[in-house]
């Protein structure tokens, strides 16, 4: 019978970057804050960690990063504004963010890289296992890859990556896993890792995206980690020690994910992410959806 593991309750959410693909906007608006359609992308960051179970979250933050904690925190006169109003639907909405989760903060300092920001988390973490989620990657709630990865690490141990295949010119891009095929259709063992690699040396086509369920053991691994790639402290380099060492934190599987992602990473990515899930909303995607095919029709 195969060994259970403690129940998982902590997030973790690296929020510290400068978000410099995205000036003048982020100038002096964290790159998290801004809207997806009509909420903040790292607001579904933060229902995701909810929806699978993950109620107490931890957000690693920097310089400017404030409206981060005021989004998740009451806003007493805006809430009275809109009760003397009559406004509950819209009230609704605002409370719904101060009422999500147990909210923590902790800033990075120097941004030194993922693996720095993930070590950050060390005090609030303790001896448990726990998720980091990235804000770039928006998954589709429709799609519950976060949850079959707790599933995963409480069936298995260790520490487990979301993985995603993409075009082989597209693998330097992306942190690359060597895998092994197992038993069940989604998941793979990892046997090494490796930083945007150059496509003639990737060792596959599966790409790390940003969740993960990583052992507390990662936490040795990352105090003794060098700066690798861009000089910054690297969580896939921790990973590849865990990868090759199962005496060490457990082994390290993914699961390959084929659901909907939406990249709000990049410019272009983050207007598709708007395009697609406001064409999928019920109160706007009828109507945007028309204005849509009219406006491609006439640029056509």
């Amino acid at each position: 019978m195969t060994e259970s593991h403690p129940r998982i309750s902590k997030a973790v959410i690296p929020a510290a970057g400068l978000g410099t693909r995205f000036l003048p906007a982020t100038k002096a608006t964290p790159k998290e804050m801004l809207p997806v359609v009509d909420k903040p992308a790292i607001q579904y960051v933060v229902e995701e960690a909810v929806s699978a179970g993950l109620d107490d979250v931890l957000m690693i933050t920097g310089r400017n990063k404030r409206p981060l904690e005021d989004h998740f925190d009451r806003n007493y006169e805006l809430e009275s504004a809109l009760q003397k109003k009559g406004d509950a639907d819209r009230l609704a909405k605002v409370q719904e963010s101060s009422d999500l989760a147990t909210m923590h903060y902790v800033r990075q300092g120097d941004p030194k890289g993922l693996g720095h920001a993930v070590l950050c988390a060390a005090p609030h973490v303790g001896h448990e296992p726990f998720a980091v989620l990235l804000g770039d990657d928006l998954i589709d709630p429709r799609d519950p890859l976060l949850a079959r990865m707790v599933e995963v690490q409480e069936q298995y141990g260790g520490s487990v990556i979301a993985l995603m295949e993409v075009a082989p010119e597209q693998i330097h891009l992306y942190g690359c896993a060597a895998v092994e095929t197992t038993a069940e259709g989604d998941l793979v063992k990892v046997t090494g890792l490796v930083e945007k690699p150059d496509p003639a040396d990737a060792p596959s086509n599966y790409a790390i995206i940003g969740r993960y369920v990583l052992d507390p053991h990662i936490f040795d691994i990352l105090r003794k980690t060098e700066p690798g790639r861009g000089g910054e402290i690297q969580l896939t380099d921790a990973l590849q020690q865990l990868a090759q060492d199962e005496k060490v934190g457990g082994p390290v599987h993914g699961v390959v994910f084929k659901g909907r992602r939406y990249d709000t990473g990049d410019r272009g990515d983050y207007l598709r992410a708007i395009v697609r899930l406001a064409c999928e909303r019920e109160d706007l995607g009828p109507d945007f959806r028309t204005w849509l095919r009219s406006y491609v029709a006439e640029e056509m």
